[in-house]
């Protein structure tokens, strides 16, 4: 079956570009973003692995780790990083999981058969604290991934997950926010002293809490 959000992220154990790593516990209990492409020294992919190292510092200061994957070798994957560290002028600074025997593509549902029956296709797994599921993404092979979106949505699930706030259409860090529909009216002057709009009923909005 498919994973949902909600579904705990399934353990594993694999080889990587940093040592042999057991998946829930490489976690601890921080957050953590793992990603698939295709297949290695693919054009798209090199960008988007080049992109994350520069990104590196915004993630850490979210308590956030990231991991690839790919179905090629641990061998394959160095040599790869190799020439993301020199085209896209970085140096990764993460793990690469090898997944040959596609273990761990099978285990995240990462190989569709109406894109190709043996390669990855391009997904985001976000994975809270609580190791469950928070976040998924799949993009077809010709469109590189948004990594500021991908910060974006972490920023908005961590408010969530610290304040009974969500976050609207099109919201950045550090816009109003909207209060949880099961927050009473008479709740909000103690949970969100920085005040607060009723457009609606349903429709309230607060400063950002942590800002």
């Amino acid at each position: 079956m498919p994973l949902r959000l909600g579904d705990i992220a399934p353990d594993f154990k694999a080889e990587t570009t940093e040592g042999t790593l057991q998946f829930h516990d490489w976690l601890g209990n921080g957050w953590g973003v793992l990603f698939s492409h295709p297949k290695d020294y693919t054009p798209v992919c090199t960008t988007e692995l080049g992109t994350v190292a520069k990104l590196k510092e915004q993630f850490d200061k979210r308590g956030v780790q990231c991991i690839a994957i790919s179905v090629d070798s641990i061998r394959e994957h160095h040599g790869w990083i190799g020439d993301i560290n020199e085209t896209q002028n970085t140096r990764v600074n993460f793990p690469v999981i090898a997944d040959p025997d596609r273990t761990v593509a099978n285990l995240y549902d990462m190989i569709h058969p109406n894109a190709d029956d043996t390669l990855t296709v391009r997904s985001v797994f976000i994975i809270g604290p609580d190791k469950k599921i928070k976040l998924t993404l799949t993009y077809p092979a010709s469109t590189g991934r948004n990594f500021a979106e991908i910060l974006r949505v972490i920023d908005s699930l961590q408010l969530a997950a610290k304040h009974k706030v969500a976050t609207p259409a099109n919201w950045e860090d550090g816009q109003d926010c909207i209060i949880m529909t099961s927050v009473k009216d008479e709740d909000i002057p103690s949970l969100f002293p920085k005040g607060s709009r009723k457009i609606k009923p349903y429709l309230r909005y607060t400063p950002q809490p942590n800002k």
